[in-house]
């Protein structure tokens, strides 16, 4: 069997990852599922969080949010409507995200479409952390 497999992450925009990793965790629809060389095939719905690989000792760290999955033994083929490498997210403007979805929640306007601003709180969170995670290296 293999010890890696090939990871490709895509978005409607550009391709963010094209690269080999000997693990994976991905956010699925249901909870996160890991990943390994030879993994059974299977298509998943992705939810916003925090996809993770590792390559040669570096674990990498990227905010996903919506998309599917395909994992055949040898492929990860991700495509999300947003995906994002630390250095690439604005902080301030995921900050400010953070504020204004946390007003909604808060609010008791019944115009209010709270599991929008759900997804929004769960985002901006997420890209928060990844923004804080430190670039990848030497496990």
């Amino acid at each position: 069997m293999a010890d890696t497999f090939q990871l490709e992450i895509v978005t409607p925009e550009k391709t963010v990852v094209k690269d080999l990793a000997e693990e994976a965790q991905i956010p699925g629809k249901n909870g996160y599922l890991g990943i390994l060389p030879g993994h059974a095939p299977l298509i998943t719905e992705l939810a916003i969080g925090e996809i993770t690989y590792r390559m040669g000792g570096l674990t990498h760290h990227l905010a996903v949010a919506w998309g599917f999955a395909e994992v055949l033994p040898d492929k990860v083929t991700i495509l999300a409507e947003t995906a994002e490498r630390a250095d690439e997210i604005d902080v301030d403007r995921a900050q400010k995200a953070k504020g204004r979805a946390e007003k909604f929640l808060n609010s008791v306007d019944p115009a209010v479409d709270y599991n929008r601003a759900e997804a929004a709180l769960d985002r901006a969170d997420t890209r928060l952390e990844v923004a804080t995670q430190e670039p990848p290296k030497k496990q």
